[in-house]
């Protein structure tokens, strides 16, 4: 089946661009809250799920065993711009640990940030892996394979027993199998696992909640949405649309961006889980579309809404600052009238 369309883009009074997607919202029970699309299509999560990655790091213990502060906790829940707060942070997450760059085996990139990226190349630096958007994930994996006593060498490798424990901690919160028959390599070369849009959202309601979580895993959950609420520029960095919403709502909404158009969120207050995936891959509408389930779920002060408008609906501007047109959500997902 094909998926409906979601998001538009207009030039003028014409639409020039449209994006079909499918999204899924889930409670904690596991009972379908709202949905659009094919939702049984596997989809690879990405980085949308760095916050369920990091639960093994905060769950065992070992978090609090290097004496991992909040800002370092959120930073493992990140794809950041590269900025010099989320370098430093990254490093002091490994030096936490006993290690340093050299350890890291998710790649060198320059900064996603524009800014620093500029401010890198005109200082006459080059990136180092610490750049990387994942390097605050990659060090929380560091600091878990030496907090249980495992070599961190080939710590992004299926077999290694950090990824192991990741792949475990998946399919407890998730209740769905991760196979490697249906797995990918990611971009910063961990394992990426395929599965439905409604078993990554009841995913996203367990996290947000505790609700059936095993162990330690109720109060992991809330340490790092804490710490994610307190320090969402780790998670992302200037300008962009998960710092910008979260620094917004707080603790009432957890929002991470995967690659090629996926999102997941909680909305811990109501138990709901949110996965969603736009199906071009572009992060425009599925940003678009994330802000406008903000829209239709949760109770917005008449600034907060303001904000979340301009989210869902961002005016389109050339350089000189001439209005062009807008991207505008569709009201199948905000429930407008």
């Amino acid at each position: 089946m094909d998926n409906p369309f979601l998001v538009e883009v207009t030039r003028g009074h014409l639409v020039e661009s449209r994006h079909r997607g499918s999204i899924s919202v889930v409670d904690a029970e596991g009972a379908t809250v709202f949905s659009i699309g094919d939702v049984d299509r596997r989809v690879f999560p990405r980085s949308a799920i760095k916050a369920l990655q990091a639960m093994p790091l905060v769950e065992s213990g070992i978090a609090d065993k290097y004496g991992l502060v909040d800002e370092e906790i959120a930073l493992a829940c990140a794809s950041h711009s590269g900025e010099p707060e989320h370098v430093r942070v990254a490093a002091s997450m490994l030096a936490k640990a006993g290690q340093d760059a050299g350890c890291l085996e998710c790649g060198t990139h320059w900064p996603m940030g524009e800014a620093a990226n500029r401010a890198l190349a005109a200082s006459g630096g080059s990136p180092s892996a610490l750049h990387n958007n994942c390097s605050g994930k990659h060090a929380g994996f560091i600091c878990l394979a030496c907090g249980q006593g495992d070599n961190p060498t080939g710590y992004v490798l299926a077999d290694h027993p950090v990824q192991r424990k990741v792949r475990e901690t998946l399919e407890d919160i998730t209740g769905a199998c991760h196979s490697i028959e249906k797995s990918g390599i990611d971009g910063c070369s961990i394992p990426t696992y395929a599965i439905r849009l409604p078993s990554l959202a009841f995913g996203f309601a367990r996290f947000g909640t505790g609700i059936g979580l095993p162990g330690e895993g109720k109060a992991a959950a809330a340490r790092i949405r804490k710490a994610v609420a307190r320090h969402p520029f780790m998670v992302a960095g200037t300008g962009r649309f998960d710092t910008r919403l979260m620094e917004l709502l707080g603790e009432r909404a957890f929002v991470k961006v995967g690659a090629e158009g996926v999102y997941c969120a909680s909305f811990p207050e109501l138990g709901y889980g949110i996965a969603l995936k736009a199906d071009d891959g572009n992060a425009r509408a599925a940003e678009a579309m994330m802000a406008g389930l903000v829209l239709r779920f949760l109770e917005l002060g008449h600034d907060e809404r303001k904000a979340v408008e301009a989210l869902a609906q961002p005016v389109l501007r050339n350089w000189n600052g001439i209005e062009l047109g807008q991207i505008r959500v569709s009201s199948e997902i905000t429930g407008a009238a």
